[in-house]
């Protein structure tokens, strides 16, 4: 406690000016000065004369030269001889350093530095005077960069003493002022410059605070070396987290009195000081307040916590019954007198083990004054109702090195003693006559328990600054999450009021703190430092109100700001329940028994052959796979052909027996960038004998059904082609594929056919699909159908990390469905090579297009003799044969006396011309005679006038069109064409080589018409690009001139040719509804009917890019097509949310090295993860972690009015320049109307549902996921008339408790459409047990036990009772009603049936009356051994 006092009393500063530190507040600056030495002669003789062993320091403080006021602390450097005076030239040298930080970062914020000589007179008493000083300026007009060297400089030094700066006649600038006299020939030797070492030290050290680096500052280790300077690099010495717990404040005489005359003091001193109250007469407490903090003789290393005190007989009347003990326990030892009591413990991280570190305890009263002319208050919430705030008392508790934990009870301090806050305390008792024992508990005591905690607390440093980016995101103030013991106790405190009133109102002399209100659990004031965590500990004196619900470790990190500033945003973990990817598709796969393996042959499934007609080998899906790529580019079988053939689908036995199973289902899926596939509706034939033996799950084959309903069960399965060849597949694209099979995963959708209602998805690994030079292989899966269940949104931020990889998601649960038996092949096929100039192969996909020679000038050429031989020849034709609207034009002039009908046959000009010559040849030919002769002639005559005509017509409308003809082919000669294959989110770079084809220097502007392309300005992106692709072509650095919103402009040189970088990529998509209809049954499709690359249901685009000169002129056009390829689905998200309002889900990545598609062999840390979607109204976002963290998309999806299905892409790339996506998700989401149900498990609650018609009558029925708990009225098939309204009575009755979802849907049975979709939210709560019972039975295939309970009627009349359970599986009832007269007794028989597996199973027996309300809830705890 000594060392904490003199650190104290010896560092206590003066704060800056009022004015000035209600000024904008700022970023601290550190700052390191070396006084290095003075020269001149600067003691005068005389004083040389009257003093003996005369010596010389330096003194440096700070001062506002605006406000004329010093502030800080004063500091002296090592006292110097005075001998070296005597050498030439005179000179004492010091080469000190000193430091400090500021945020008073202005021109006016000086240090003044004194020369003092010290000597003794000749009676032997000590003199100091002083020589003269000089005005160092830290901050000039124009402020030196941080990062500038350091520079030594000369200081003038000035006549007199620094108290002459205090002057009215000195203005600034003080040192042209002409009161002020210059030393001659003296000066003083510096260096100032920042220091950025010093910055994570700023919780250690207080603003404004002048330190020696050879100063010993509590907090930091000792430097290495003999330089002995610790705050040129600081070492901080390692922190500990203290705990105290049981906090009791104990005030003399009782609390009741030392309240009441504190209350009338402060009314006293308020009509004292002539300051009226809001009622005139009355104050009363409003809240009591504790500031706890570590402090190092220095400053407050930490921001004060500030938690809420209250009296402990309001405490003992909320708590629980050991918290109520302990009070009372406590109570007696503080001699029977009320103690305010916090209702937590406390957790201080920040402390350190050093002599001079102690925590500070403040009280401190706030007070209002009620509004109510009775006294009471108004308005609890009025921000008027403040009144005023005192400090009351305050302790300093300094830990003992050794000590690990124990009890303490400290003495409370108060009046006008200098306290660590600098500000005036209450009054304590007077003393005079009282004992020192008496002394020690007059003022108050605080009592407590600690212990020393062995968690790894925060560090302060470059280390922590470094490490900072690796911390868990749920904790969002840097520091790491509580204990579990912290976490309990927190816990047990009761819930407190929201935001305390004193919080709201308290605005304390400096600048507000930042501060963003977050929902909780989180603080409600926890600013967020851009600094980062190297201002953790700023030595702010203000505090905060964090109650008791938030964790009251949680520490500030910056500065206060003042409130008209912005709030800064906290690093905040959004509250979703993150759902892993591969959750849906993780269903696990096993070898087919032998039993199983038999009966799937027997059952005439279609044996799969290959190109030779020879049956396919198969292989072990268990085994290993060896994957070679060049053996799979080298294959000679160049065509895939892909079979799926659905075999069989069988119920799992962990799914619940009494639910209904489906009488046909249907599959959903993508391979590859096929379309997506819905197939047709297959009918769940069971197999004949599959109950006899449990050795095999298959007990349904799938059968395809006809359209008139009907089906053939002696054709079982259902089979898919896809045919990838050389003519399907994009040049290059062969690796792509052969990837696709080694690492993705198929999921499989399965889908109720009659209720439409998503029973499960499967996922099935594509590797055994690789052939490796094999003719032909198949393989055989069972796999399971997971159905994955969402509920409701919680309060809990991330699941279970068990350990790297294995993430367990809260709120997500699966159930195992059934089981689908598949079976996958890969046929390969020799392919036939097409010819050179096949239109059904894609152009190449050259990664450089150029514009010379290139062009589309469809004109011929004279063909010189001797000259060069040219490849294209075009034989002149007929303007009208070539031209439509010419042809229309003479056509018209011909026919211009036939009428209006003529006009409209515009369209077969050219035809109708050349039949009107071929009548006229014909009248020529027939001409024999003389009058045919004269015909003739007449004939000949009409040809010669209408072709004079025609030509007329002809020269004129050339004349018109001349212009626009020569454009066009000169716009052909310079235009390029090129065709680009591009995928969803995939980047298609390419270069076009841009030739200046002028003997003068041009500077090229270049418009590009779609927002999808791009150009590629930055150096780095474009050497990425080029390294991916293997493109060896030149690249330069600041090739663009960039004019804002402007076009890019490129300088070309006179016939210079320059590479232009350019991207396109698309992020959107047209409407991909998924079907949740199954599709209509039809023949096996035709690989060869159409387009082998190209999807016809993508749109083709074009993309047009002009280079034009100065002068506006183009010089090349660029013309792109672009043909849209179906992409990749990596996995499909499906989620069903409330109509009209937002969807908000978190889904986690797995370990990186995990992820399929993910770059095998990375280097280093895990690669940032960028997130794009293909719908703009949807928000995702992926935040970047440390390594090791787990990773979470964001998305927020705004979903739309129901039966709606939203559907679009999140897209994920692991490269900032998103040049290939790493993973593409389908997320699926549909829109149901909500319909909220509070019930009681057991019991039976009833609502109804309006159905409204549609256009035409239909035959309808509903169907619900959860057949048991949900019933229907009507429950088969009914009429809905159209536009009608009808009511749907429903029925819930839950088994168990808790909030969970069930999906009710309206289907049309004869078109197998959805009419109407629910999703019905169950927010189930447990009945009262009245009674309880206990039974041991042997675990596995027993004949389980037969057991009898009584219930005795409690009415006087006859009763009718009916028995539900939350347990079928396990609990039958010999009868599931009963009827017992009034008052006697029924014994109720119970069968219990046989449990798989030990442990223990807790089922419920409801029994309800006649209304199916719930009478009474047994529960039997049946052990099984």
């Amino acid at each position: 406690m000594d060392d904490w006092h003199r650190a104290f009393t010896q560092n206590t500063l003066v704060p800056p000016h009022p004015q000035r530190a209600r000024q904008l507040g700022k970023e601290s600056t550190a700052f390191q000065c070396v006084l290095k030495w003075l020269d001149g002669p600067l003691i005068k003789q005389g004083i040389l004369d009257m003093l003996s062993e005369l010596e010389c320091h330096l003194r440096v403080s700070l001062f506002d030269v605006t406000y004329k006021h010093f502030f800080g602390r004063t500091w002296k450097t090592m006292v110097k001889s005075t001998n070296q005076l005597s050498r030439q030239p005179p000179r004492i040298i010091f080469n000190e350093p000193f430091y400090f930080h500021t945020t008073l970062n202005h021109p006016n914020i000086v240090a003044v530095v004194e020369v003092v000589a010290e000597g003794r007179k000749r009676d032997g008493t000590l003199q100091v005077l002083s020589c003269g000083f000089g005005i160092l300026r830290i901050f000039g007009n124009k402020p030196e960069s941080p990062t500038s060297a350091a520079q030594d400089k000369r200081l003038r030094l000035y006549h007199g003493t620094p108290r002459a700066l205090l002057h009215p006649l000195l203005q600034d600038p003080i040192e042209q002022s002409k009161h002020m006299t210059l030393m001659e020939n003296c000066s003083l030797q510096y260096t100032l410059k920042p220091h950025s070492p010093l910055e994570p030290a700023f919780h250690l050290l207080p603003e404004n605070l002048l330190v020696s680096g050879l100063q010993q500052i509590p907090g930091l280790l000792p430097p290495h070396g003999d330089t002995g300077d610790v705050l040129r690099k600081p070492r901080f010495q390692k922190p500990t987290t203290w705990h105290l717990d049981d906090l009791f404040f104990t005030l003399y005489p009782s609390l009741e009195k030392f309240e009441e005359e504190l209350l009338e003091l402060l009314i006293s001193d308020h009509f004292r000081e002539g300051v009226s109250l809001l009622d005139g007469s009355t104050l009363e407490v409003l809240e009591r307040r504790l500031h706890v903090c570590v402090h190092n003789g220095l400053g407050f290393v930490h921001r004060p916590q500030v938690v809420v005190l209250v009296p402990e007989m309001d405490v003992a009347l909320t708590r629980s019954a050991s918290f109520s003990r302990r009070v009372s326990s406590s109570s007696k030892n503080s001699s029977g007198n009320q103690a305010l009591v916090l209702r937590s413990h406390l957790r201080l991280p920040e402390m350190v083990s050093h002599p001079a570190f102690a925590i500070v305890f403040q009280l401190e009263y706030a007070f209002s004054s009620p509004s109510g002319a009775d006294g009471s208050a108004g308005s609890s919430t009025s921000l008027s109702n403040l009144a005023c705030m005192h400090m009351v008392r305050w302790a300093v508790w300094n830990p003992e090195l050794e000590a690990a934990s124990g009890k303490v009870t400290l003495p409370l301090q108060g009046g006008i003693q200098h306290n660590p806050s600098h500000c005036l305390v209450y009054k304590v008792p007077s003393a005079s006559m009282s004992s020192e024992e008496v002394k020690q508990v007059e003022s108050g005591t605080i009592q407590f328990q600690f212990s020393l905690s062995s968690d790894t607390p925060p560090e302060h440093g470059p280390k922590a600054e470094r490490r900072s980016s690796r911390k868990t995101p749920a904790s969002p103030s840097g520091t790491p999450a509580p204990a579990a013991q912290d976490l309990a106790a927190i816990q047990d405190s009761p819930v407190g009021p929201g935001l305390s009133l004193s919080q709201l109102v308290a605005s304390p002399q400096p600048p507000a703190p930042r501060s963003s209100s977050k929902p909780p659990p989180q603080p409600l004031d926890r600013p967020q430092s851009p600094q980062g965590p190297q201002l953790q500990a700023e030595p702010v004196l203000e505090g905060r109100v964090s109650h008791l619900e938030a964790d009251l470790s949680q520490t500030s990190l910056v500065l206060g700001t003042p409130a008209v500033d912005h709030l800064q945003e906290l690093p905040f973990t959004p509250l979703h329940v993150p759902i892993v990817v591969g959750a849906q598709t993780r269903s696990s796969r096993r070898q087919l028994s032998r039993a199983a393996m038999a009966l799937l042959q027997s059952s005439g499934f279609p044996e799969i052959l290959d190109a030779s007609q020879q049956p396919v080998e198969a292989v072990n899906p268990t085994d290993p796979v060896r994957f070679n790529p060049q053996k799979e580019e080298s294959d000679c079988r160049r065509g895939n052909e892909i079979v799926l053939q659905f075999l069989a689908f069988s119920r799992a036995a962990q799914d619940c027996p009494g639910a209904p199973w489906p009488q046909t289902v249907y599959f959903t899926f993508q391979f590859y960038r096929f379309p997506p596939e819905t197939t047709p509706r297959l009918q769940l034939v069971k197999l004949d004998g599959t109950g006899k033996s449990s050795s095999t799950s298959l007990s349904h084959v799938l059968v395809p059904i006809n359209k008139d309903g009907s089906f053939e069960a002696g054709s079982p399965g259902f089979q898919l082609r896809y045919m990838v060849d050389p003519g399907f597949l994009k040049p290059g694209e062969q690796r792509w594929f052969t990837h696709y099979l080694a690492a993705q995963t198929l999921q499989v959708d399965v889908w109720d056919g009659d209720s439409l209602l998503l029973i499960g998805s499967a996922g099935v690994q594509m590797k055994h699909l690789l052939r490796q030079g094999r003719p032909a292989v198949q393989v055989s899966h069972e796999l399971e159908v997971l159905a994955t269940e969402y509920e409701q949104e919680t309060v809990v931020v991330s699941g279970d990390l068990a350990g790297f990889g294995s993430i367990k998601p809260i709120g997500v649960h699966t159930v195992v469905k059934g089981r689908l038996h598949l079976t996958l092949a890969n046929v390969g096929h020799m392919c036939e090579p097409r010819a050179r100039g096949s239109c059904s192969l894609p152009p190449s996909r050259s990664r450089v297009i150029s514009n010379d020679g290139a062009s589309f000038f469809s004109g011929g050429s004279l063909l010189v003799p001797g000259g060069p031989r040219r490849k294209r020849v075009v034989q002149a034709q007929k303007l009208a044969d070539v031209d439509s609207e010419l042809a229309a034009m003479l056509l018209t002039h011909t026919r211009a006396g036939q009428g209006p009908q003529a006009a409209g046959q515009e369209a077969d000009a050219v035809h109708r011309r050349k039949l009107e010559r071929m009548r006229l040849v014909r009248l020529q030919e027939s001409g024999g005679d003389s009058g045919s002769r004269r015909i003739s002639l007449l004939a000949q005559q009409s040809v010669r006038a209408q072709h004079s005509r025609d030509l007329q017509v002809i020269d004129a409308y050339r004349e018109r069109t001349k212009t626009e003809s020569i454009t066009s082919v000169l716009s052909q000669a310079i235009t390029t064409h090129h065709t680009l294959y591009a995928t969803l989110g995939t980047a298609e770079f390419f270069e076009f080589a841009l030739k200046n084809p002028h003997n003068t220097q041009h500077t090229v502007a270049i418009e590009i018409d779609s927002p999808e392309l791009s150009i590629i300005l930055d150096c780095q992106e474009w050497r990425h690009f080029k390294e991916a692709t293997g493109l060896h072509t030149p690249l330069e650095e600041d090739m663009f001139h960039l004019r804002g919103s402007l076009a890019p402009q490129l300088y070309l040189r006179p016939r210079e040719t320059a590479h232009i970088p350019f991207k396109y990529q698309n992020f959107s998509v047209g409407p991909l509804a998924p079907p949740q209809t199954p599709a209509e049954m039809s023949s096996e499709k035709d690989p060869e009917s159409g387009p082998l690359w190209k999807y016809s249901a993508m749109p083709t685009k074009h993309a047009k890019v002009l280079f034009r000169v100065e002068s506006g002129r183009p010089i090349a056009v660029l013309c792109l097509t672009v043909e849209p390829q179906p992409h990749v689905v990596d996995q499909v998200f499906r989620f069903y949310h409330p109509e009209l309002t937002f969807l908000k889900k978190a889904i986690r990545l797995p370990p990186w090295h995990t992820l399929p598609g993910a770059p095998v062999g990375m280097p280093g840390e895990d690669p940032p993860v960028h997130v794009r979607c293909s719908d703009p109204n949807v928000i995702c976002e992926a935040q970047n972690v440390g390594p090791g963290e787990p990773r979470d998309v964001f998305l927020k999806v705004a979903s739309g009015p129901s039966p709606e299905i939203k559907d679009f892409f999140v897209i994920i790339y692991a490269d900032r320049w998103l040049a290939e996506p790493v993973q593409t998700w389908q997320v699926c989401l549909h829109s149901l109307q909500r319909v909220d149900v509070s019930c009681v498990a057991g019991q039976l609650t009833r609502l109804s549902l309006v159905l409204r018609g549609t256009q035409t009558v239909r035959k309808v029925r509903a169907f619900t996921s959860h057949p048991q708990e949900l019933k229907t009225d009507p429950a088969g098939v009914f009429m809905l008339p159209p536009h009608g309204v009808q009511d749907l009575h429903v029925g819930v009755r839950p088994r168990r408790a808790g909030s969970r979802f069930v999906h009710l849907n309206l289907v049309d049975m004869d078109y197998h459409q959805l009419v109407a979709s629910w999703l019905v939210c169950l927010s189930c709560r447990q009945p009262l047990i009245s009674k309880a019972f206990e039974i041991t039975m042997a675990a596995g295939e027993g004949k389980g036990a037969s057991k009898r309970i009584t219930y005795t009627n409690p009415y006087p009349s006859r009763r009718t009772y009916h028995l539900h359970t939350d347990r079928p599986d396990l609990l039958q009832f010999k009868e599931n009603s009963f009827q017992v007269v009034g008052g006697e007794t029924y014994t109720i028989g119970l069968r219990f049936g046989p449990s798989g597996s030990t442990g223990q199973e807790e089922i419920l027996i409801y029994i309800n009356d006649h209304e199916d309300k719930n009478e009474e809830t047994f529960c039997v705890k049946v052990l099984y051994q």
